[in-house]
């Protein structure tokens, strides 16, 4: 278990020197000698503190308490103490988690990396009737629910957002290959790829190739189902993978003798799996990459150009000598419907008074564009194509243009 408290925020706001931005976040706060802070809160944030998806809990953490940090440690006038459970990745796992935050009496829940552990967490989180707003996982399945919400996204959202824009690129006798890892993520995302692109006459030729999911892949791990796939002579490729897999993946491809454009959900390329792909100007990967493309559909980039983002995303390369990813932004869109919603009650926030005001908060102003709640309690957004291009010297996620509104 690990807190932050305010102290920690207010220390982390001065080493930013971010004193001016904390205005610019809106939300609201005043300063402590204008109005007397409300009671003490504590927020429970459920995260993997180990293995291959430690990486997006990190980045969920850091989000979660940059907000703090920015606004004097605090969420809807209260002082918050953020305690943290592990997450692990089995439903037993993340039943334990919620077990041990709801005995530290927490006001809200937030996070979730896996959609397993979500879907397994589900009952508890309705039957304790205290507020979950999910910051990553977000299965198909997950529906029906009262008091779980998600500031991430849907998972077949990426894919029919990409299957519309694969529908209008391709033309109508293009072979694409299909990767992703077994399991009910990649089989959501393929089922949205393949509503976006079955329409007017179109058909997914090939069957997807589901490799296990490796938490640490080898150098050889993908390369059977590659060259089984190459052999058929696709004209692009749509995978789903994360983290390392992705490294390893992409690197593979090309191995294998892949030239072509690559196309995939975001998260292909977050966090560090750019900066392990890119050899130098004169590697090969990094030439490969730039002659052929990689381009994805994601719902955040570091560089859109709004005054959210701008305040967001300065503030988190000042904190962390990095870029943010869509992990670290929709945590952060997390502590800010919580703010919202909190100070909406006032006074003495209940759990159940929290999840009520989470339905009235309307639109956020959010670093990936303004986005609101729908019925599903899901956000109905924007959904961007980027292409990786060099910024400077580094291969960095570019926005090319808007894709759809989702949700």
């Amino acid at each position: 278990m690990s807190q932050m408290n305010r102290r920690r925020a207010l220390q982390l706001l001065a080493a930013l020197g971010t004193t001016g931005l904390a205005a610019g976040c809106g939300s609201g706060t005043d300063t402590a000698d204008e109005t007397k802070p409300g009671s003490p809160i504590k927020i429970g944030l459920i995260v993997p503190g180990s293995g291959p998806n430690k990486v997006i809990g990190d980045e969920i953490t850091n989000g979660f308490q940059l907000f703090l940090a920015l606004n004097d440690g605090q969420l809807g006038g209260h002082p918050v103490t953020v305690v943290t459970a592990e997450e692990g990745d089995t439903a037993k796992t993340g039943q334990a988690a919620v077990d041990q935050l709801l005995k530290e009496g927490v006001l809200a829940l937030t996070g979730v990396v896996s959609s397993v552990v979500m879907t397994g967490i589900r009952d508890a989180v309705e039957q304790a009737r205290v507020p979950l707003i999910g910051s990553n996982a977000s299965p198909i399945s997950l529906q029906s629910v009262v008091y779980i919400w998600r500031t991430s996204y849907v998972l077949n959202e990426p894919g029919v957002a990409l299957g519309q824009y694969l529908r209008q690129t391709l033309d109508d006798s293009s072979r694409i290959a299909v990767f992703g890892t077994q399991g009910q993520s990649s089989r959501d995302v393929i089922d949205g790829l393949r509503n976006g692109y079955e329409q007017g006459g179109r058909r997914l030729t090939e069957e997807p190739i589901f490799t296990p999911d490796y938490p640490s892949p080898g150098k050889t791990a993908y390369s059977g189902p590659i060259a089984k796939a190459l052999g058929r002579r696709p004209d692009a490729v749509f995978c789903h993978y994360t983290g390392v897999q992705a490294v390893q993946f992409i690197k593979q491809l090309y191995a294998q003798g892949y030239r072509g454009p690559i196309y995939a959900p975001g998260f292909l390329t977050e966090g560090t799996v750019l900066s392990q792909l890119d050899d130098g100007e004169r590697g090969e990967e990094r030439a490969l990459i730039q002659k052929y493309g990689i381009e994805t559909a994601l719902n955040y980039s570091a560089d859109l150009n709004n005054t959210a983002n701008r305040v967001f995303a300065s503030a988190y390369r000042k904190a962390h000598n990095a870029s943010p990813s869509t992990f670290a932004m929709a945590s952060y869109d997390a502590a800010q419907v919580l703010d919202k919603a909190i100070r909406l009650v006032g006074g003495n926030p209940t759990p159940q008074q929290v999840n009520l005001a989470l339905g009235k908060i309307g639109q956020i102003d959010s670093p990936r564009g303004a986005w609101q709640f729908n019925q599903p309690r899901t956000p109905q957004q924007k959904w961007y194509l980027r292409k990786v291009q060099l910024d400077g010297q580094l291969l960095s996620n570019i926005v090319i243009s808007e894709l759809a509104t989702l949700g």
